[in-house]
């Protein structure tokens, strides 16, 4: 196949996947909106036309777009890319907590399913803000997408436990496969028992110490979090990498990413069908197939 912008390789997956597949984690960016004040990663424009290459090659229909560190609170790029993937692709915006409730509508009506705290690369929003904010979008039916250091995490578990919102904690829960077993971890595997909480495999490099998913020490961690809760776990691909194209880690391979996915489902014994296609369908509302 053809290159694929921010994607290394050109082969398909080996494990293909089932129809209806999500891909839960996507950004995309446009340099006619401008970064916000602080933005850490500032990657160059990748399109949601570059990213229908890349469903091609993956295999996956679907698509959840998350608004990224880069734009703050700023959701206009993420909107720009909903509306061009149309009724199979989601949303996850930033919010501050005071828009109106028109504005919260109109996410939804564009496809919002989920508001993201990034307490790790943000560049707004505080621990201070996870109950007012899940206050906010609990009416609507959202939940709450959160990525923060572990020894936050662990520290939040008081208030984390009593939101009235479902969790969504990515990139492994920015838990370290090393850090397997300790408080952060047990916590995220209580609140994902307990009905409370999701998880994405997503971004597998940036937690891995080899800073790459094939990592094998990313093995024990992802089928603890499947063998945990297996209606409870979803997948990204973290397009289009921006920690790599910032040169933090080599440009991943998503071909690789899948038959990775596929590797943890098989040590877990957990169908391709339920963390690509029903997962993703319970969480965001996508129609039944």
């Amino acid at each position: 196949m053809q290159a694929v912008p921010f994607s290394a390789g050109r082969q398909r997956p080996r494990a293909v996947p089932p129809a209806g597949a999500c891909d839960c984690h996507v950004h995309v960016y446009d340099g006619r909106y401008p970064a916000a004040p602080g933005a850490k990663l500032l990657p160059p424009d990748a399109s949601a036309r570059d990213y229908r290459a890349l469903q091609r090659r993956m295999g996956t229909t679907r698509a959840v777009l998350v608004t990224p560190s880069t734009y703050g609170t700023d959701n206009r790029c993420m909107l720009d890319g909903l509306a061009a993937l149309g009724p199979q692709a989601r949303g996850v915006a930033v919010v501050t907590g005071d828009e109106s409730d028109a504005e919260l509508q109109r996410l939804h009506g564009a496809g919002v399913r989920g508001v993201r705290l990034n307490l790790s690369l943000g560049v707004s929003g505080t621990a201070d803000m996870l109950e007012p904010l899940a206050r906010r979008i609990a009416p609507l039916g959202w939940h709450l997408q959160l990525l923060m250091a572990p020894d936050l995490l662990a520290a939040q578990a008081g208030v984390l436990r009593r939101l009235p919102v479902p969790l969504v904690f990515d990139h492994f829960g920015r838990i370290a496969p090393s850090a397997q077993g300790q408080a952060a971890h047990a916590l995220l595997l209580e609140l994902l028992q307990g009905g409370r909480a999701w998880i994405k495999l997503s971004g597998g490099y940036i937690v891995s110490a080899l800073r790459t998913v094939e990592d094998p020490a990313l093995d024990p961690l992802a089928a603890s979090y499947l063998r945990c809760a297996p209606e409870r776990v979803l997948w990204g691909s973290d397009w289009p990498h921006a920690t790599a194209s910032a040169g933090l880690q080599p440009m991943p391979d998503d071909a690789r990413q899948i038959d990775r996915l596929h590797d943890w489902l098989r040590l877990a014994a957990v169908s391709p069908r339920r963390v690509l296609v029903d997962n993703p369908q319970a969480l965001y509302g996508f129609p039944p197939l």
